[in-house]
């Protein structure tokens, strides 16, 4: 039987190489290079997608009269609008979207399929709509979610 090899703290593989990946002129980082290209596109779509964002803030802010102050304002809420909740009845709610979208379900089934765990049509619209999750609600959203009630419960109540 062979022996294992001891692990050491420092180890060198001479068989492993990464690119270098590099934001205005400065190396940043290094990685696979089957990843490289996709990273780098990726990020270079962000910052067109945050310039073109701004763009049309201020092309807004321009037709309506209002002061340069105010593009960094309305750029600040329309982020804030499409950031993931943290907690409440909002996370519920995206919680579940996800979760529609995990079992591959169209949006009848998904219906059926939380009536089945007695979380009514009308209850998931109103989750949906933004109103609030009532605690009798939880046991049957965990089971949709996969969930134990402490995790979902914890998720509603957020960080306290």
């Amino acid at each position: 039987m062979p022996k294992a090899k001891p692990t050491l703290p420092w180890e060198c593989s001479t068989k492993a190489s990464y690119v270098p990946l590099s934001h205005e002129g400065r190396i940043v980082g290094f990685c696979d290079p089957n990843y490289a290209d996709t990273i780098a596109k990726s990020l270079n779509e962000t910052e067109r997608l945050e310039k073109a964002l701004y763009h049309a803030c201020y092309d807004l802010i321009a037709r309506t009269g209002g002061s340069s102050d105010a593009v960094a304002e309305l750029v600040q809420r329309y982020r804030s609008k499409v950031e993931r909740p943290l907690q409440g009845s909002a996370l519920i709610a995206v919680l579940l979207r996800e979760r529609q979208i995990d079992l591959d379900l169209t949006e009848e089934e998904f219906l059926k399929f939380c009536d089945s765990y007695r979380l009514s049509r009308p209850e998931l619209r109103e989750i949906y709509r933004g109103e609030e999750v009532e605690s009798h609600q939880l046991i049957p959203i965990a089971r949709i979610l996969g969930k134990s009630v402490d995790e979902v419960m914890e998720a509603w109540k957020g960080d306290e």
